[in-house]
């Protein structure tokens, strides 16, 4: 236990540059806490004492502003940043060393008893309000851009940003957070959404058809006045 809390104060050190000691990060950062008190309610969780999981879960909420459902399942060195208004499902799955921002919701889309909220496998990086919803799974190294509603399965390595989310990029993938492109906010300057990207060439399009057309108009002028009469 004391291994994985010294994983979980490592990781801050990692992905804020903003923290200046573990003492800052053990008694300011309410991801740290979040993280150590959903520990406990999962345990409780996992044992049959729901109602204890239950009611620890809404403690940290209330001293967090982070809700962590206790029967989700929160791999090594998840980091939540800054955290207020984050929602993790009763099903959903967070895999090791990923990265939630402010106001991200891990929900679903059923009221059935099963599965119903998504897994994020290894390294994903979700940016602020993004909206992951239903029982669908981001691969490896994914990320997914500031306030985007994602409905669909992101491949390993790719950016999804928009509403509904689209997938933009692909990336090699590396477990090692040291040797990927780490994008603070899910979605690095140079993404682009594939549907302004269409529109604007269907305008650049539009632009030089009507140029043509100026010119064939200008070019037909000229040979009406060229005509003997």
């Amino acid at each position: 236990m004391l291994e994985r809390i010294r994983e979980q104060i490592d990781c801050v050190f990692e992905r804020d540059p903003a923290v200046r000691s573990r003492w800052e990060v053990i008694t300011l950062y309410p991801g740290f806490h979040a993280v150590l008190m959903h520990w406990l309610a999962a345990w409780f969780w996992r044992h049959e004492l729901k109602w204890m999981g239950r009611a620890l879960s809404q403690f940290s909420r209330f001293m967090t502003g982070i809700e962590i459902h206790p029967g989700a399942t929160l791999g090594r060195r998840v980091f939540i940043d800054h955290g207020m208004g984050v929602v993790i499902g009763e099903t959903a799955e967070v895999g090791d060393d990923c990265t939630l921002y402010q106001g991200v919701t891990l929900g679903g889309t059923s009221w059935n008893k099963g599965k119903r909220h998504p897994t994020l496998l290894s390294g994903v990086i979700v940016g602020a309000g993004a909206k992951i919803i239903g029982p669908i799974t981001l691969g490896a190294g994914a990320k997914v851009g500031s306030n985007a509603v994602v409905v669909k399965p992101v491949p390993a390595g790719a950016t999804a940003i928009g509403i509904p989310a689209r997938v933009v990029a692909d990336e090699p993938h590396s477990s090692a957070l040291s040797t990927h492109r780490f994008a603070a906010y899910g979605a690095s300057g140079d993404d682009k959404d594939p549907l302004v990207v269409t529109v604007q060439t269907l305008l650049q399009q539009n632009q030089e058809l009507a140029r043509k057309v100026e010119e064939l108009s200008c070019a037909v002028s000229t040979l009406k006045k060229e005509e003997p009469k």
